[in-house]
């Protein structure tokens, strides 16, 4: 499913730990580090979605993970034109998505990164507040710090954490 300016709908999913430390994925057979994510199908509400990547990427259940918040609105990033697949009808430019931020309220020993015949994980590590703005993929940094931004508040009792290696790496952009 591709919106009308190309973009596809996507859920993001940022899972915290008791010490408000992030869930940092490796996509299998790389070296690629992310959060969570993947796309909302036609039938399903981006709440829907968040329970059905979270169980088929982490292995986690709704009993595992409280949801702390979500971002208002889309954040969009666009995909490199060499990741562009011109020859699809709609063509997809990009990802908009609905960031949801969550704790864990189950045991780390729930994730399963195995739960599915073909996953799209293969480790996990829990990371600092802003390492992912540094690990990504280029092309989704942006989005990863306007989520980050906007829903630390929810977990850091109204405010920012502090982390220079984040401020400087914005200033790169």
């Amino acid at each position: 499913m591709i919106d009308c300016d190309g973009y596809r709908p996507n859920v993001g999913i940022i899972l915290s730990n008791a010490e408000r430390r992030l869930f940092w994925a490796k996509r299998i057979g790389q070296q690629a580090w992310q959060f969570p994510q993947g796309g909302i199908r036609q039938e399903e509400t981006p709440e829907q979605a968040l329970y059905r990547e979270l169980e088929e990427e982490t292995g986690l259940q709704p009993q595992h993970v409280e949801v702390v918040g979500c971002t208002r609105d889309w954040l969009r990033y666009r995909l490199p034109k060499h990741l562009i697949r011109r020859r699809s009808d709609p063509v997809c430019i990009g990802q908009k998505q609905i960031w949801f931020l969550l704790r864990l309220v189950g045991d780390e020993s729930c994730v399963r990164l195995d739960a599915m015949s073909n996953p799209e994980f293969d480790a996990w590590r829990w990371v600092d507040y802003w390492q992912p703005t540094r690990e990504v993929v280029f092309f989704k940094r942006q989005v990863y710090r306007r989520a980050l931004k906007e829903l630390a508040p929810l977990l850091f009792d109204g405010g920012l954490p502090s982390d220079t290696a984040e401020r400087r790496s914005r200033r790169r952009l």
